[in-house]
């Protein structure tokens, strides 16, 4: 039974000579039972993010926050640096169909980067698509693309305030103008056009129910033909399969335009399936590939039957082989697994451009369609090369290149010869000579070799007595590889070290890492993290006092967790958007697809138990816990809003130190995507200020 009990007192913090004063979160006798174990949410109204008693307590929050942020002294110094440092044009490698190329750009502090285009690759470049002119306030941004074969039309889509809902129109590309098409409820997938140059796929979920477009689980993702010029209800299925509710499903169609290639996905999981659809075929039947999610499988390419697939099949660390589509389980080696781990396949020219990890900096190898490799591509360095993308025919082919104090440049390679030429450099301010990047190697509690990077001003005195921030993610196969922010390039102007621990959980070295830090192995990407912390201060880079943690989603959920099972650990904890109530993660928006990578705690007892022992929610104590910066988005549809909500309520009631636990909502934002560029100076400097007065930093006298 819920028993709501409204409450208006203030829970009171005395913060040496100041009272911070909390708004009481509204509560409830919530109690759920899970295999005979009785968990008690008394927060749980605050999960109606809508309810008038919820908006109250948000607005009280708010204030708090904003009161306590504004009035530290350099708040308004490091927002004035954040927007001098960010104002620099930005440019994304160019790529084309037909004679076309497309290319975004940013002046330097447009609030979303604007699509150029222009015949040739030196023609003049004219704006295409400028989604600044969306929207007042910056946030309108583009959330994906796709060019028609004849390049006479582009599919784009919009995204609103953060959402991870797309609404996709159609422009021609040579007035500028708009179709009468609009295409609503799509997610998490692209469009592809047919060779008719007419009509496209792309997928979407059925219309929610009114109200419910921020909250409601995600499910039956299905696949639709759009004809130009007809209505969406006109749309014709392609593909679902009703019997897995939970499959992310996409769609692409091969260069020879002949096949479309579908692939399903359970939630986040790598491993997926593949079908394809002869499109000689008029009845346009769908044929299994590989029927069974054993392995990764990314279609890379195809001459004529033959396909070339990256997978993971009998390779954790990554292989390409090839198939014919008449006899599809006789699977062969193009690329055998080497050492490391294979990250990303791109083909251009009818070659394979390889991208490894090695130690978590980009290897490229070059192989032709038989196998035999060719050359590697020369890097500027160490650091995080990406691109190589193009078709058949290309003679040269575009990549990007940055590391953690080298801004992205932009480079153009010649195939043929192995010749790198730099195509785009950009002009930051900021002189990458006067600091460091160090890559280190630590051991975690069971004895494992973790990656660590650290950054600094040159000169730094490892006394112990460092502001610094370690940072990490830990999850979803995803690699936290080296690039360039100009954020964290402020961080280091201030005097600041800032730390990134490559932990388990991604995909640094290949699959094996991911799995021992998911489901029952979760508690692995904790140990990695609180071992990189102990490494900081071992070797007098920071200590306690004077070290910040920061992640953000699966990264929030990590910082949460070991914020509550070493509070004594840290000085300060910013946990952005995180996954903080692992009990009740799958019940909104899109968590039920994160399953695969954590379990539920309705799957079954096992799955349960790990949960309850490491969900940040369920295990905050009354403690001291450290300054914590808790930070979420109104219309963030990916982790829902209430994760935060509820941790918040929960620390500010257990907090028995004197170390300030804020919630900061960001208004008409998300999880991140298509963030202007606006809201992320005023979230950073609502962080380095937050650090700096927590951290009892000195500010160096020249920073401005």
């Amino acid at each position: 039974m819920r028993r709501f009990l409204a409450a208006s007192s203030m829970a009171v913090i005395l913060l040496g000579a100041t009272a911070l004063r909390y708004p009481a979160a509204p509560k409830d006798g919530t109690v759920d039972t899970y295999y005979g174990r009785a968990v008690a949410d008394p927060y749980r109204p605050l999960e109606s993010i809508d309810s008038p008693e919820v908006v109250k307590w948000v607005q009280a929050e708010q204030q708090v926050t904003r009161d306590y942020l504004d009035g530290i002294p350099v708040r308004d110094t490091i927002a004035a640096h954040l927007k001098n440092i960010a104002n620099y044009e930005r440019v994304s490698p160019p790529y084309h169909v037909k004679n076309q190329y497309f290319f975004s750009r940013n002046t330097g502090l447009q609030k979303q980067s604007v699509l150029y285009t222009m015949n040739g690759p030196h023609g003049t470049p004219r704006v295409l698509i400028d989604p600044n002119a969306l929207s007042a306030d910056g946030t309108v941004a583009l959330g994906g693309s796709d060019v028609s074969w004849n390049a006479k039309y582009i599919a784009y889509a919009t995204q609103t305030s953060g959402s991870d809902w797309l609404t996709w129109h159609v422009r021609d590309i040579a007035t500028g103008k708009d179709l009468p098409d609009v295409l609503n409820w799509s997610k998490f997938g692209g469009a592809a056009w047919l060779p008719d140059n007419e009509s496209f796929l792309y997928p979407r979920y059925a219309e929610p129910a009114p109200g419910q477009e921020r909250k409601a689980a995600a499910s039956h993702q299905k696949i639709y033909l759009h004809r130009l010029g007809t209505p969406q209800s006109a749309d014709t299925l392609v593909f679902a399969r009703p019997d897995h509710p939970l499959w992310y499903l996409n769609a692409l169609v091969s260069e020879d335009e002949r096949y479309v290639v579908l692939t399903t996905n359970e939630g986040t999981s790598p491993n997926n399936r593949v079908f394809y659809i002869d499109l000689r075929d008029p009845k346009r039947t769908v044929h299994a590939i590989f029927d069974s999610a054993d392995a990764n499988y990314t279609y890379l390419d195809n001459a004529g039957s033959t396909f070339y697939f990256q997978t993971s099949k009998r390779a954790p660390r990554g292989r390409v082989i090839a198939l014919d589509l008449g006899a599809p389980s006789k699977l062969r080696t193009v690329v055998p697994q080497g050492d490391d781990a294979l990250q990303s396949v791109s083909t251009s020219g009818r070659r394979f451009f390889t991208d490894y990890s090695v130690d978590v900096h980009s290897a490229i190898k070059v192989y032709d369609y038989a196998g035999h490799y060719l050359r590697s591509v020369v890097l500027p360095g160490p650091g995080d090369a990406a691109g190589f993308g193009g078709w058949h025919g290309d003679k040269t082919v575009y990549y990007s290149f940055s590391s953690y104090t080298t801004p992205t440049s932009i480079y153009a390679y010649d195939i043929s010869s192995g010749r790198s030429t730099l195509y785009r450099k950009p002009r930051v301010d900021f002189d990458a000579s006067q600091f460091v990047t160090k890559e280190a190697f630590y051991q975690s509690k069971d004895g494992t070799r973790i990656p660590l990077w650290v950054m600094y001003r040159k000169g730094l005195k490892l006394d112990g007595n460092n502001p610094t921030i370690l940072y990490a993610y830990g999850g979803f196969d995803i690699p936290i590889t080296p690039s360039f922010s100009t954020f964290r390039a402020t961080w280091l102007q201030m005097g600041g070290v800032y730390a990134v621990a490559n932990i388990r959980g991604g995909s640094e070295y290949g699959e094996a890492w991911h799995e021992s830090g998911m489901l029952a192995n979760k508690q692995n990407v904790f140990d990695d993290f609180i071992a990189a912390a102990q490494y900081l201060i071992d070797n007098k880079y920071t200590s306690t006092p004077k070290l910040a943690i920061n992640g953000a989603s699966n990264g929030g959920l990590l910082i949460g967790a070991v914020e509550v099972q070493r509070p004594d650990l840290f000085g300060a904890a910013v946990p952005q958007v995180g996954v903080l109530d692992m009990l009740r993660f799958d019940k909104f928006t899109v968590g039920n697809g994160w399953i695969p990578e954590y379990g539920c705690a309705t799957c079954g007892q096992n799955d349960f138990n790990w949960l309850m022992k490491y969900s940040p929610l369920q295990n905050v104590k009354a403690a001291s816990y450290p300054a914590t910066l808790i930070m979420t988005a109104d219309h963030d549809d990916r982790v829902f809003p209430a994760h935060s909500f509820k941790f918040a309520a929960t620390m500010q009631a257990k907090q028995t130190g004197d170390a300030p636990v804020l919630l900061r909502i960001e208004s008409k934002a998300g999880h991140g995507g298509g963030t202007p560029i606006t809201k992320s100076i005023e979230q950073y400097a609502d962080i380095y200020s937050f650090l700096v007065k927590n951290l009892n930093m000195d500010v160096p006298a020249d920073f401005k």
